[in-house]
């Protein structure tokens, strides 16, 4: 088995870290860190989920690059799809913004119709937030509320040995399209996508209410990390077929497993009931799901994804190396 290099502490080892260090603390009834949301029990079954996510220029959008609409669009879509990878429909927002003097105006309020755009299509209220000056470019910083039955809430450490590994869409055109953005050709059909993308909401709410459907997570690093929290949290392991993984017109096998920022959802589902979910999606949103692997029993203590290629030969990569680390070295 080859197992990956040492790496340099990064972004997940400061996560864990936090968590240790508050672990001792009452939770006051929520269920803290380790998932896309917190969720808190509100009583007859329900349950509000949170999450809070910050946008900075020059890492999650160039100003240059994007208009201010398509970045008020993004910011409100890469946070409710956390709460659709929950199971959860989406209901309110909270936005902070740190913005230098120059963006306060026409630019501040084409972000807001961008912001207000994304939100209607979902029926996000928009409830609070903060406003302040920056003298370091603009930071966004929003979080979502969204509710559901606590019979629907997804973890991603609920993963079973046997489960199908299923994605709601094609990967790797936000890459492929970043890479069209920094060259200048901001049409293309994958800068449009890396540029305004769509939260998987509806998706996630119906998946919400299947039963089948065990594990589930947001695809924002890459589905080398992002498979990787669900079998952390889950003890488990996995299986991908290389040549199962839907990789999106224009963009690379690479792009598809570390780029990120895809939004789709990535989940796992029990294989007796695999097939028919996956035909009962189709009916309901006229696209199909994709099946890339499946769980397995973690090796003692790893808890790896193994790629599989055409000829059935398995190469182990323990720490789910390859997906977007904001601590660490993502050229």
């Amino acid at each position: 088995m080859k197992m990956m290099a040492d790496r340099a502490f990064g972004e997940f080892d400061f996560i864990e870290s936090v968590c240790e260090m508050f672990r001792s603390m009452p939770n006051n009834g929520f269920e803290g860190i380790g998932d896309d949301c917190a969720v808190l029990p509100i009583g007859n079954g329900e349950a509000l989920v949170f999450t809070s996510d910050m946008l900075n220029e020059e890492i999650h959008f160039l100003t240059d690059k994007s208009s201010a609409f398509q970045i008020g669009y993004k910011s409100l879509m890469v946070n409710i799809s956390d709460v659709a990878a929950m199971g959860a429909k989406p209901v309110a927002t909270m936005l902070s913004l740190a913005l230098p003097k120059e963006r306060f105006g026409d630019w501040s309020a084409e972000f807001m119709r961008g912001y207000k755009k994304a939100s209607k299509k979902y029926g996000v209220k928009l409830i609070g937030g903060d406003t302040v000056g920056s003298k370091s470019g603009v930071c966004i910083s929003v979080t979502a509320i969204g509710r559901a039955p606590m019979a629907n809430i997804k973890r991603r450490s609920a993963a079973k040995v046997g489960d199908v590994i299923v994605v709601t869409g094609r990967l790797g055109a936000s890459a492929a399209g970043l890479r069209d953005v920094l060259a200048g050709k901001l049409s293309t059909r994958n800068a449009k996508i890396h540029l305004a993308p769509e939260a998987q909401v509806c998706e996630g709410e119906w998946l919400g209410k299947q039963d089948a459907v065990h594990a589930m997570a947001d695809i924002s690093d890459g589905i080398s990390s992002d498979l990787q929290h669900i079998l952390d949290r889950s003890k488990k392991g996995a299986i991908i077929s290389m040549d199962g993984v839907p990789v999106a017109r224009g963009a690379s096998f690479q792009d598809a497993i570390c780029g990120g920022e895809d939004y789709q959802l990535l989940f796992t589902v029990d294989r007796r009931e695999a097939e028919s979910l996956m035909q009962s999606f189709e009916q309901q949103f006229g696209k199909p799901l994709y099946k890339i692997g499946k769980v397995v029993r973690p090796n003692y203590d790893c808890y790896y994804i193994g790629w599989e290629d055409s000829n059935g030969r398995v190469v182990y990569a323990l720490d789910g190396g390859g997906g977007y680390n904001h601590f660490g070295d993502n050229d």
